[in-house]
């Protein structure tokens, strides 16, 4: 669990900085604003991945994971991201108007999601899980419990 909280808090740290050109923001906000968006987006984030782990966990997990189905959970996990940030960026770019998506953000067609995000909901919780997986199959310090 470790190691996916900090590749998820890292990951998504550096994903929120490297997209932040993609949005209005970029060009129409201050340097504090700027900082802002990225720390407040990044700990959005982690608490998202956290859910989504957490509800794969109670639906498909069981004490030895992620020795033990690591696969059901995993795809539940990507799942339940993935869902979110299609209805969070719907909401907030085309109800809420809370941020808006610069010419450059390519969309994907009839939803107009931006690209960006959904990819971050697919790479970063990916990278995550095998962090988290990776450590059982060299391991860690981990021992699981029957």
């Amino acid at each position: 669990m470790r190691r996916f909280l900090v590749v998820t808090a890292m990951g998504h740290l550096v994903w929120e900085m490297l997209q932040m050109p993609l949005y209005t923001l970029w060009t129409e906000g201050t340097s504090g604003e700027i900082a802002f968006a990225v720390v407040h987006c990044t700990g959005g984030d982690v608490l998202i991945a956290l859910a989504s782990l957490t509800g794969a966990l109670i639906l498909a997990g069981d004490a030895r994971w992620p020795t033990d189905r690591f696969c059901e959970v995993a795809v539940l996990t990507l799942l339940f991201g993935f869902a979110y940030t299609l209805y969070s960026e719907w909401f907030n770019v085309s109800v809420r108007l809370s941020w808006a998506y610069a010419p450059s953000m390519p969309t994907l067609p009839l939803l107009g999601t931006g690209l960006a995000p959904v990819l971050q909901w697919i790479v970063i919780p990916s990278a995550a899980l095998h962090a988290a997986h990776g450590a059982i199959k060299h391991g860690s310090d981990f021992k699981p419990t029957s």
